[in-house]
């Protein structure tokens, strides 16, 4: 497949493109700086430099590819809708591109549903609300604009990321899994690129843990 990734050189992208590559797939990289991206000289590799929040600046870079996957997250002392701003712009550059399948990797921590246990519901993901309340507001944004995009799309809702090693995990359609407070980066790469090729994905929020 011709893929192309935004948020490539973040922690979860790098696994996103190293496995996607070792998988056979053609990756464009959307970054800011290609030099951060280890696999650069890989020949199915194109790093391309653009503003991910400028649909126009990144219209050519969705443009023939078969799927598009933003792993977009804040970066440490950034604000605002850093997620929510770009995944508009994604989704208005692959509506101008005629591309279709888009998956967006958000986090479970915002959504509360019948997945969360009684301590998750009334305890935990209040807090987290208090202390993360503008990435969640993010989060909350970004899910709404990729709902309403009309393209075939997937969100994959990961809990806590680590940089743990692979192993088995657990994956639920529209709901939380209940007790998984953690996932690797490299568990929540190898379920989005899972997804890609899997039609029940489409039109559905992919949560997964331990």
């Amino acid at each position: 497949m011709k893929l192309t990734i935004f948020g490539a050189t973040g922690g979860t992208g790098r696994h996103l493109v190293d496995q996607a590559l070792a998988l056979g797939h053609h990756v464009t990289a959307v970054v800011r700086d290609p030099g951060r991206l280890p696999q650069a000289d890989h020949p199915r590799l194109e790093p391309v430099t653009a503003d991910v929040m400028n649909a126009d600046a990144i219209t050519a870079t969705v443009t023939g590819r078969d799927a598009v996957i933003s792993a977009l997250g804040p970066r440490p002392g950034t604000t605002g809708s850093v997620c929510a701003d770009g995944s508009r712009a994604i989704i208005t550059a692959m509506r101008a591109a005629g591309t279709r399948r888009l998956i967006v990797i958000t986090a479970s921590g915002h959504v509360v549903d019948q997945g969360d246990g009684p301590a998750s519901r009334l305890l935990v993901k209040p807090l987290l609300r208090r202390f993360l309340r503008d990435g969640f507001a993010d989060f909350a944004r970004t899910d709404e604009a990729v709902r309403t995009s009309g393209l075939d799309w997937t969100i994959m809702r990961p809990p806590r990321l680590t940089d743990g090693e692979r192993r088995p995990y657990r994956t639920s359609t529209d709901r939380n899994v209940r007790g998984g407070i953690t996932i690797a980066r490299a568990d929540l790469a190898h379920a989005t690129l899972g997804a890609l090729t899997d039609p029940a994905t489409v039109g559905h929020g992919i949560s997964l843990g331990y």
